[in-house]
């Protein structure tokens, strides 16, 4: 199903996540969206910790991103993050992150799989979720 959920998040980039020209180091950026993901989700009810403790997992299968201005030390971040689709056993999310300026600095995608914790398998979407994802379905 197409989904058009959408969430908010706003931190600041710390020191420690920059390099010596005060430029966000690259590899903060999979932790970011990972923050917008738990959010989003947490937004609509549902929290990672309660799906892993019914036994499921949400790795991440896919990702890319796509660097357009660097995010620098101190910068007020706001991370719009999106879940598009929800579909058989897979979430898809999309992440736009802009500055302090309204400036538009990365976007990304990621594709995560409903996993079995018990055999490490492919599951479906548990029904109690989708009933959830589809109050954001896109009709067409």
């Amino acid at each position: 199903m197409n989904l058009n959920y959408s969430h908010i998040l706003t931190f600041r980039v710390r020191y420690s996540e920059t390099d010596r020209m005060g430029y966000c180091y690259h590899g903060n950026y999979a932790t970011y969206f990972e923050l917008g993901r738990v959010e989003a989700l947490r937004s609509l009810g549902v929290v990672y910790k309660v799906l892993e403790d019914e036994g499921i997992l949400l790795p991440v299968v896919s990702m890319s991103t796509r660097f357009k201005a660097p995010a620098l030390y101190d910068d007020l971040l706001r991370l719009e993050t999106t879940l598009v689709r929800a579909e058989n056993c897979t979430l898809e999310f999309s992440y736009s992150l802009f500055n302090q300026n309204n400036q538009l600095l990365t976007t990304a995608h990621t594709v995560l799989v409903f996993q079995s914790l018990q055999n490490g398998k492919p599951m479906r979407i548990p029904e109690y979720l989708r009933t959830i994802f589809a109050a954001h379905e896109i009709k067409t």
